[in-house]
């Protein structure tokens, strides 16, 4: 490892303390030491080094009633920065909200970062059995609503080559893992104005999402409704397209976009 840090003019100890920092993002009930060590391949003892230091600037936190680590304030700190410097996070909020009242699920914004989707902020549902999504999630772009409804708005060439890059994952048995079937369903959102993520990216949840776009009518972000697919029925879902769509076109305004023609 130490051969390919210096051949790719990166710093080791950087490159391990940020993947301890990713493996703690992944999950909100912490991990234990040893399991951290498992997941980026350091010893125990170089994984407890690093996590020392990252506790001593507040990226991390220990908690010793139950032996785990988290993400620290130093962390979400920074995350913070990030979603403000995106500066159309903000005004849509109050869309987002609106949206959760009409639909009582949760609703969602999310952009594109190397052939994946991310959730930069959501409203969640007030029900007591929601949707489990989280901000800074992340979900390859074919198997998801947001991901999709994108890369229904890019030309048929960007598509082909983010598929050759990033290929089509089988993330669930409902995720779409051949081109051509993925063609099937770009043709489809195109016609309706929005793309419908039937169980493709977890079990037992649907997702329905649109395109917001930017002064150029490319897509800036994607937002969405997400529920429980025994609430989010298939004849639901396509109701809850329209909404999405026009709350999508309304917010594409609001931040001074166009409209695709």
């Amino acid at each position: 490892m130490a051969d390919d840090a210096k051949r790719s003019g990166t710093v080791q100890s950087v490159e391990r303390a940020m993947a301890l920092l990713e493996v703690l993002g992944e999950d909100e009930e912490g991990q234990r030491l040893t399991d951290l060590a498992r997941r980026t391949g350091l010893s125990v003892s170089t994984t407890h080094r690093l996590l020392t230091t990252l506790e001593q600037r507040r990226f991390v936190e220990f908690d010793r009633s139950d032996g785990l680590w988290h993400v620290g304030r130093g962390a979400f700190t920074i995350g913070a920065s990030f979603v403000r410097h995106r500066n159309f996070v903000a005004p849509a909020l109050p869309v987002l909200r609106r949206l959760r009242d009409q639909t009582r699920e949760t609703a969602n914004l999310g952009v594109v970062d190397d052939g994946e989707v991310v959730v930069l902020t959501q409203v969640e549902s007030r029900e007591i059995m929601r949707a489990i999504t989280r901000v800074g999630g992340r979900a390859p772009m074919a198997s998801s609503g947001m991901g999709k409804a994108i890369l229904a708005s890019y030309p048929d060439a960007d598509i082909e080559a983010i598929v050759r890059q990033y290929g089509l994952r089988k993330v669930t048995e409902r995720s779409i893992t051949s081109v051509a079937a993925l063609r099937r369903d770009i043709a489809v959102i195109r016609e309706r104005g929005y793309a419908v993520d039937d169980e493709e990216n977890v079990i037992g949840l649907r997702c329905v999402a649109a395109v917001v776009h930017n002064v150029q009518a490319e897509a800036l972000c994607a937002i969405s409704v997400s529920g429980l697919a025994v609430r989010v029925t298939e004849k639901r879902a396509h109701d809850l397209g329209e909404l999405v769509a026009q709350a999508a076109r309304e917010l594409t305004l609001a931040l001074g976009g166009t409209l695709p023609a």
